[in-house]
C-alpha cells in the first residue's frame, strides 16, 4: 500500500490536472460560441450562392465554358486533409489522418497523390508520408478569416486549371453538435452538379446583366472560395466542440480519481494510526 505522502502528491496532482481542464473546457465553449455563429451564417449563404450558380448554369446551354467542371481521366489527386494545430481535442485529427489514408488506398488506388495539409496536426502528418506536400498553407487556423483561407483555395484551384492536378478532394469534419463531428471527404474539383431534385424544380428565371457568361466567369470562383471557406469554418466549430467534449470528460474522469484517491487515503491513514496503537499497547505490555 502507498504511503500517506505518495497518495497526498497524487491528490494534488490530479487536482491540478482537474482545474487545467476545466479551464481549457471553459475556453473551448467560449471560442466554439463563436465559431459556431460563423458557420451558422455562412451555411445559408453558401447553399444559396450553390443553387444561383446550379440554376444560371443549367440554363446557360453551353454559353459558357467552365473550366472547373471539366471531365477528364484522373491520374493526379491533391487532397486537403483539415485538421487543428493543437491536440487535446479526443480522435479529431485522428479521423481525418484515418479518413485521408483510406481515401488514399480505396479511391485513389494506383494515383499520384499530393497534399495540402490545413492545419499544424495534418502538416506533421503529411511531412511523415511519401507523397508531395504543399506547406505554405498550414498555419490558417492562426487567423481564420476568408482572405487567408482563399489564398489556399486559390492554389487548389490554379493547380486544377493549369492540369498539375485532375482532381480536387477536401477531408474535414462537419459540425453537427457539440459532441458530434461528421468526417467528410468532398470532391472540390471538378465541380459537381447538386442531385437536390427539389432545387431542380424552383428553377428562377434571372436577368443578367451583362451577360450569362460574364456572371458565370465571376460567380463560379467566388462558389469555390466560398465553399473551401465553409470547409475551414466546419472544421474550426468541429474543434472546439471536439475539445469541450474531451475537457469534459477529463474533467469528470479526475473527479471520479480523485474519489479513489481520497478513499485510499483515508485508509492507508486509519492503517498507520492503527498500527502506531497497536505498537503503543504491544509496548505497554511489554514494560509491563
Amino acid at each position: 500500500m502507498a504511503n500517506l505522502k505518495e497518495v497526498k502528491e497524487r491528490i494534488s496532482s490530479v487536482q491540478s490536472t482537474q482545474q487545467i481542464t476545466k479551464a481549457m473546457k471553459m475556453v473551448s465553449a467560449a471560442k466554439l460560441r463563436r465559431a459556431q455563429d460563423k458557420i451558422v451564417q455562412m451555411r445559408p449563404y453558401s447553399q444559396k450562392l450553390t443553387t444561383i450558380l446550379n440554376n444560371v448554369s443549367a440554363a446557360s446551354e453551353g454559353a459558357a465554358d467552365i473550366v472547373y467542371a471539366g471531365n477528364r481521366e484522373v491520374n493526379t489527386v491533391l487532397i486537403v486533409p483539415i485538421t487543428s494545430d493543437k491536440g487535446l481535442c479526443g480522435a479529431f485529427n485522428s479521423n481525418i489522418i484515418k479518413a485521408t489514408n483510406q481515401a488514399i488506398r480505396t479511391q485513389f488506388e494506383n494515383k499520384e497523390i499530393k497534399l495540402l495539409p490545413i492545419g499544424k496536426k495534418a502538416l506533421e502528418f503529411s511531412r511523415k508520408t511519401k507523397y508531395s506536400v504543399k506547406s505554405d498553407f498550414a498555419d490558417v487556423f492562426s487567423d481564420v478569416s476568408f482572405d487567408n483561407v482563399r489564398a489556399a483555395a486559390e492554389y487548389a484551384m490554379e493547380a486544377y486549371t493549369s492540369g498539375e492536378v485532375d482532381k480536387v478532394v477536401l477531408v474535414f469534419n462537419e459540425f453537427k453538435n457539440v459532441a458530434t463531428q461528421v468526417i467528410r471527404t468532398e470532391q472540390f474539383l471538378p465541380m459537381q452538379a447538386e442531385e437536390n431534385g427539389e432545387e431542380k424544380t424552383n428553377e428562377t428565371d434571372y436577368i443578367l446583366e451583362p451577360s450569362r457568361a460574364y456572371i458565370i466567369e465571376e460567380l463560379v470562383p467566388t462558389s469555390l472560395k466560398i465553399q473551401f471557406y465553409k470547409a475551414i469554418l466546419e472544421s474550426n466549430a468541429s474543434e472546439h466542440g471536439a475539445r469541450m467534449t474531451a475537457m469534459d470528460k477529463a474533467t469528470e474522469n479526475a473527479g471520479e480519481l480523485l474519489k479513489e484517491l481520497k478513499l485510499m487515503y483515508n485508509r492507508t491513514r486509519q492503517a498507520a494510526i492503527t498500527n502506531e496503537i497497536l505498537e503503543i499497547v504491544a509496548g505497554a505490555n511489554a514494560l509491563g
